[in-house]
């Protein structure tokens, strides 16, 4: 009889799924929060998901946790202050830190069992944790930005879930114009975005809110990541003033400090060209009342 186990997430109004080959599960509990499980899978490495959801892999994480972290952080010239709301897997953190420029990084994450959890079983992700630069808050990060003085970072990264439950705040037209204000002259916000294929209203609506807050420039960029929805993600970034230029990345002094898996300067720049189809909803204009 066959044994083998499978691990599946379900994209029920997509009629679709992801399945990964497991060998065991290694961790399971339940956090004030939500359900923490923790797999060994045949292919895929370490799995951690939550409450059924992937959230991590070891195999393909550095996609995500690149591109949500270095494209923002190089279109900023000096970014010295950095405030990651979520990010419990500590992934963003490590590559926020290996940015010279950042004296102080700040992680806001609600649930502390998920960075608990991830020091165990995905050390490598956690291996800037004690870096005397980072600071740890477990603590609900929209109030978080409601209590930031104005002009108080240089860069904001929204590491989230989806945009439900605690997370449906993350996505808020509100909480966009805290990042805003929180945001120094100069500053730039990132957050994921979801999949162009399976979440296009989402990524619409972000646009939109970013737009009427304030923000000078927004751009999208698109990535691969096969263990989310579709296979296919996303990041949104939005500059308080500025236009989004890669200023640092250009600089062979300052790209040579970093080893990256993924993501380069022609990455950065590729990754803006959007298909006609996504580029054709983002410019629609809301209806008028």
């Amino acid at each position: 009889m066959d044994s083998t186990q499978w691990f599946t997430e379900e994209w029920a109004e997509q009629g679709s799924a992801i399945s990964l080959k497991t060998v065991q599960i290694l961790h399971s509990e339940q956090s004030p929060f939500q359900r923490i499980d923790i797999w060994e899978t045949e292919t895929f490495g370490t799995l951690m998901t939550l409450d059924g959801l992937v959230m991590v892999t070891s195999r393909d994480n550095f996609i995500y946790h690149e591109m949500l972290s270095h494209p923002a952080l190089y279109a900023h010239e000096n970014p010295q202050s950095v405030l990651i709301i979520g990010g419990g897997d500590c992934g963003t953190l490590r590559e926020v830190l290996r940015h010279k420029e950042v004296q102080h990084a700040v992680q806001v994450e609600l649930d502390e069992r998920v960075t608990r959890v991830a020091e165990i079983y995905f050390p490598e992700l956690c291996a800037s944790n004690h870096d005397p630069r980072a600071r740890f808050h477990f603590l609900d990060g929209i109030q978080w930005l409601k209590d930031a003085p104005d002009e108080s970072y240089d860069v904001i990264l929204i590491d989230s879930t989806d945009p439900v439950g605690p997370a449906e705040g993350l996505f808020a037209e509100e909480f966009y114009a805290q990042c805003h204000r929180a945001l120094r002259v100069g500053g730039v916000l990132a957050g994921q975005t979801e999949s162009p294929l399976f979440h296009l209203p989402i990524l619409q609506r972000v646009h939109r809110s970013l737009k009427a807050v304030g923000f000078a420039a927004i751009k999208t960029l698109q990535f691969p990541q096969c263990t989310y929805p579709s296979g296919w993600w996303s990041v949104t970034m939005a500059q308080k003033s500025g236009d989004l230029q890669l200023i640092r990345s250009e600089n062979p002094a300052h790209w040579n400090d970093i080893e990256t898996r993924y993501y380069t300067p022609e990455i950065h720049r590729a990754a803006m060209a959007l298909p006609r189809y996504v580029t054709r909803v983002l410019a629609e204009q809301p209806p008028t009342t």
